[in-house]
């Protein structure tokens, strides 16, 4: 992923995006030879302060053979995103497209034992659904049992890169004049990529336009 200066997310910033509810991504894993990444669409749990993110996946499912091969895998979290069209940005009109994307590149490390697959559970559990945590008991009904049927998945976090692309490199105005042309037309998630675009630019008239920092290296 390309991330200039300009649309550069700080630590801060990708973690209380995320922390808005974002735990929805796609595992990318490399393919065997002479074939495509496996991309898996899957709900993670991120453990950012640890460094570590959990899932669990079917046991049947064509990543297990890809992580045999390579344990380097990269999460990418997107959102908020939109088409913006030339005519409504100045010169010289290009059209562009605005979006929030966090990449995760981690080890990851295959969970087979029925206790770790269970803890696993338990705590995406606890994450998703507080309000009824599951009771995950190897050998015992009725989620023990079931726990063949699935792996555990755990990724060290190596590095982050989070982008947020919302024509920062515009003039203040410009960037809040296409904020009401999202606005204005109101399909898709042009509310979500506005309001990422107004926090921006928000940002941006507080510091006057001065430089924004890079993106942190680990979580």
């Amino acid at each position: 992923m390309l991330i200039r200066s300009w649309d550069a997310g700080t630590d801060a910033e990708w973690r209380a995006w995320l922390a808005e509810g974002r735990d929805f991504g796609v595992l990318a894993a490399n393919g065997a030879e002479g074939r495509g990444p496996v991309l898996v669409p899957t709900h993670f749990l991120l453990d950012a302060d640890a460094g570590e993110i959990l899932l669990h996946l079917a046991a049947p499912n064509p990543v297990w053979a890809a992580l045999r091969a390579d344990p380097h895998v990269t999460l990418a979290v997107t959102d908020d995103y939109a088409y913006a069209p030339g005519h409504w940005r100045g010169e010289p009109g290009t059209p562009t497209s605005l979006y929030a994307s966090v990449h995760f590149h981690c080890t990851a490390a295959v969970v087979e034992d029925a206790a770790g697959k269970a803890e696993i559970l338990r705590r995406q559990a606890a994450h998703f659904q507080p309000e009824a945590p599951l009771d995950v008991t190897p050998g015992e009904a009725p989620f023990g049992p079931l726990l063949s049927g699935l792996r555990g998945l755990r990724l060290t976090v190596r590095e982050v890169r989070a982008k947020f692309k919302y024509d920062d490199k515009k003039p203040v105005a410009e960037q809040a004049a296409l904020a009401g042309r999202l606005a204005e037309r109101g399909t898709g998630l042009d509310a979500g990529a506005r309001a990422q675009l107004l926090r921006r630019n928000a940002l941006r008239a507080a510091t006057a336009d001065g430089p924004r920092p890079g993106p942190a290296a680990r979580p």
